[in-house]
């Protein structure tokens, strides 16, 4: 288990507090620990928000539920499911510390609308920064086996930002991300929750991971027919306005580093009907100038050579961008003074000389600026809203696309072992896919490897003394 420190470091840079940030380091393990079972491995298909905030984008909001469609319903028992926790909760505990009483585990077995059976779970945990008496936190699950599965589950690789993450990291059976999305419109219209509005805007704004108009019309058909509800119309639900504005700060706000404006969210949805309905797509600004050849940084995971307060503000950089929210930096100049511009930040880009530089527009100023991100003291999300008028480079380029599993015609699931790829070579398996340089912040020295983790080997400095660091930073992924 990684220690308090980690994740009280975590909690300060991302602006939320440390309950919030250690339910998602436990959220991890335990999804690793299903995926490790076999009996549960290839028939609990993950969903939902969570799905997306570990599955497809990291700059999301921050979730707390586990959400599954279980494609054999007989998991769906009180029995079954005691016995295969006890053997997760034990296998999460040898493998990251983490403490999962079985005995504290509830299943609540019930008849959901549609007659058939689901079952609302929750799992007790302590972790690092967890309460050594009184209550318990809990994860909740939800578990259901008679959603209609409409595109082939994918098998995705879990975001774990942590520094215990395993060396082969964590696969989950997921949705595909065009399911996810369908699924959140369907909710929208359905229950209409602050949440359904934020998860529905913010996935129709990355327009790099959209879909077209038509698949996602047919996904959303197939969901509300399965549902008993029509597809939904913004007339739909103008009648939920004040409700859904009424909500949004005490469902949303201890998820994100800074809560936008509902009104912002809001004032998209026309935009984003006539694209679902009517196939209008919406105008995508293009990109800063980039005439000097700069590489423009925009991995899934993008963790470069920065001291802290430098590499946290990267963090915050991206997530405003991605919410639509300006920046307030506080920047040291190469002449030592300091300067406080409220900014739209746009790209990240890392010059022939090495340097990472940060591109955007000042609001002040009305134009465009430019920071070496290694000289950013802090940066602060404001409220203040724009409307992009650059494409934002700052998010990644989509969503990670993964090869699906086989499906029936009904959408169930027909799988044997279609999770472990047939092995290649071992040259060409070494060979295969990104490396990851990472740096010791101790000695300096520079390490690549093919798994994506930060611990280090015991090692040596230039000096030949054997050096203390065992945890290194990312410099960045080669393909």
């Amino acid at each position: 288990m990684i220690d308090r420190l980690e994740i009280l470091e975590t909690a300060t840079r991302m602006s939320l507090g440390p309950q919030v940030v250690e339910k998602d380091y436990v959220l991890g393990w335990v999804l690793a620990g299903i995926y490790a079972h076999e009996e549960l491995a290839e028939k609990w298909v993950f969903k939902g928000g969570t799905c997306l905030k570990k599955c497809f984008f990291e700059t999301y909001r921050f979730s707390e539920d586990l959400d599954f469609t279980l494609t054999d319903a007989a998991h769906l028992d009180n029995t079954f499911l005691q016995r295969v926790f006890t053997e997760v909760v034990e296998w999460v505990y040898e493998h990251s510390g983490i403490e999962m009483p079985a005995n504290q585990q509830v299943f609540d077995i019930y008849t959901n609308p549609r007659g058939s059976v689901s079952c609302q779970g929750k799992l007790s945990y302590r972790g690092p920064v967890s309460p050594r008496s009184g209550g318990w936190p809990r994860i909740k699950l939800d578990l259901t086996a008679d959603e209609r599965l409409v595109l082939p589950p994918v098998n995705a690789a879990v975001f774990h930002p942590y520094s215990d993450e395993p060396q082969s990291g964590i696969h989950a059976l997921a949705y595909a991300y065009e399911e996810v999305f369908g699924e959140k419109v369907r909710a929208l219209a359905e229950r209409t929750r602050p949440r359904d509005l934020y998860d529905v805007i913010n996935l129709f704004r990355n327009d790099n991971a959209r879909p077209t108009p038509a698949v996602m019309l047919d996904v959303l058909r197939q969901k509300c027919e399965f549902k008993g509800i029509p597809v939904p119309r913004l007339a739909d639900l103008e009648p939920h306005r004040a409700e859904l504005a009424g909500g949004w700060e005490n469902m949303l706000a201890h998820q994100l580093p800074a809560l936008p404006s509902v009104d912002a969210f809001w004032a998209e949805l026309p935009a984003f009907f006539e694209w679902l309905v009517g196939g209008v797509v919406p105008v995508v600004p293009v990109a800063f100038a980039n005439t000097s050849g700069d590489i423009v940084l925009r991995d899934r995971v993008l963790r470069l050579s920065l001291a802290g307060p430098a590499q946290a503000s990267v963090e915050v950089i991206r997530f405003a961008s991605a919410n639509h929210l300006c920046i307030d930096l506080d920047y040291r100049k190469l002449d030592g003074s300091i300067t406080n511009p409220r900014i739209v930040a746009y790209s990240l880009r890392r010059t022939a000389e090495g340097n990472i530089v940060l591109h955007g527009y000042d609001v002040n100023k009305q134009g465009h600026c430019s920071y070496r991100v290694d000289l950013i003291r802090d940066a602060r999300v404001s409220n203040q809203t724009f409307i992009p008028r650059y494409e934002i480079e700052l998010t990644p380029r989509g969503p990670l696309h993964v090869a699906p599993t086989t499906a029936r015609a009904t959408g169930s699931v027909q799988r044997s072992k279609p999770l472990r790829a047939t092995k290649a070579p071992a040259r060409a398996r070494q060979n295969a896919g990104p490396t990851y340089v990472v740096q010791c912040p101790v000695c300096q020295k520079k390490f690549s490897r093919k798994t994506n983790t930060r611990q280090l080997n015991p090692h040596k400095n230039e000096h030949g003394y054997k050096c203390s660091g065992r945890h290194g930073i990312y410099v960045e992924t080669r393909y």
